[in-house]
């Protein structure tokens, strides 16, 4: 009887683990688990950062601008914890074809590690990530569709216009 107690307590423990840590990712701005080793998110806050190593992330690709009060100091913290970080500002005003190639070329350098794209709020994160699968790997637009309306809705499309632009030009290239 004590042996199948244990076990219970153990396992009970080991699934308050595992929700701990996702509930924690959960806490990141619009966080969207994309695949087993791809999310997308806003702003990484200072106490998530221990939680994206625990919960197993190797890469951490950051598309925001600097903004001294808010976020200059992602970089060495989340390297910090042994992760790596990469970071391509891409104005939110006015993305370009070359911001998107440098995330293309990160991306595709990333082999299997498991990594979160992140930004302030998830906007450019996603639509960047949704070109990479759709330009990129190939992931067909029914697939990688959701992922992105997870952020991006109708009025977001029409408030952003330089987004809808960047993502027509994408496809216009790729064509």
């Amino acid at each position: 009887m004590n042996r199948i107690v244990s076990r219970l307590a153990l396992t009970a423990g080991l699934i308050l683990v595992s929700v701990r840590g996702f509930a924690d990712l959960g806490e990141i701005h619009n966080y969207h688990e994309v695949d087993d080793s791809l999310s997308t998110g806003g702003h990484v806050m200072a106490p998530q950062v221990p939680e994206l190593k625990e919960a197993g992330f190797e890469l951490v690709v950051n598309l925001a601008t600097v903004q001294e009060d808010h976020n200059a100091s992602d970089g060495p913290r989340i390297a910090a914890e042994g992760i790596a970080y990469m970071h391509i500002p891409v104005p939110w005003s006015s993305p370009t074809l070359e911001d998107l190639d440098l995330f293309f070329a990160v991306m595709d350098a990333r082999a299997d590690r498991k990594t979160l794209v992140h930004c302030m709020a998830n906007y450019r994160a996603s639509a960047f990530v949704y070109l990479y699968r759709t330009l990129r790997m190939g992931v067909s637009e029914a697939e990688a569709r959701p992922d992105l309306e997870v952020v991006w809705d109708a009025d977001a499309w029409r408030e952003y216009p330089q987004w809808a632009d960047l993502m027509k030009a994408a496809k216009a290239r790729a064509n």
